[in-house]
């Protein structure tokens, strides 16, 4: 998996960048994650909306009340 397209890159040092990148790792490989990829692979994903997975329910969400913080607006996130 590619990282974010969008660099907004941390300054840290190689230790603990190494650290990050090991953690980071091992939260994607997790049984969690990998269930909630693989159901997301079953389900689809569309260019119109995101997945959120919600307990045990996967909800579809439009990608404007996703990004728009669902109505209200991103400064007070």
């Amino acid at each position: 998996m590619k990282s974010s397209p969008i660099k907004l890159k941390q300054k840290l040092s190689l230790k603990a960048s190494a650290a990050k990148k090991r953690r980071d790792v091992l939260y994607a490989k997790s049984p969690a994650r990998k269930a909630k990829k693989a159901e997301n692979q079953r389900i689809g994903q569309r260019s119109d909306s995101d997945l959120h997975h919600t307990g045990s329910a996967v909800k579809r969400v439009s990608i404007k009340n996703n990004r728009g913080y669902f109505g209200n607006g991103t400064k007070n996130e």
